[in-house]
């Protein structure tokens, strides 16, 4: 771990770049949500929007990737991720709700019990 001086700039980056903003009141996201570009840059968005347009446009990328791949916290690219979902620039999926079939799955204890009666095999 570097250490930084106390003085770094960084919170403040921050706070522009989300406006102001702690959190965000969309609940749609969590750390495995997959995200999907649904639309190209504009001109004179921020320049964090498009990097996010431009990762998801490709291929659709988790907010945890994200996150690494922009070099910011979680809680920050969740509040970027609320205002390109609201200018209907992206779309956000759980990956279990994406997947074909999903709903099929049977509940999380048979699993489990499953699991437990093969170890004992």
């Amino acid at each position: 771990m570097t250490r930084r001086p106390v003085d770094s700039g960084v919170p403040d980056r921050l706070y522009t770049v989300t406006g102001g903003r702690s959190r965000t009141q969309d609940t749609t996201f969590d750390l495995v949500t997959i995200v999907v570009g649904e639309a190209e840059p504009a001109l004179g968005m921020q320049s964090e929007h498009i990097r996010i347009l431009r990762l998801c446009g490709r291929h659709p990328t988790s907010l945890v990737e994200l996150s690494s791949h922009l070099g910011l916290p979680v809680g920050v690219v969740k509040i970027l991720l609320a205002d390109l979902l609201a200018a209907g620039r992206i779309s956000a999926r759980h990956p279990r709700s994406a997947a074909p079939g999903a709903e099929l799955l049977p509940p999380a204890e048979t699993l489990k019990k499953v699991l437990r009666a093969l170890q004992n095999l």
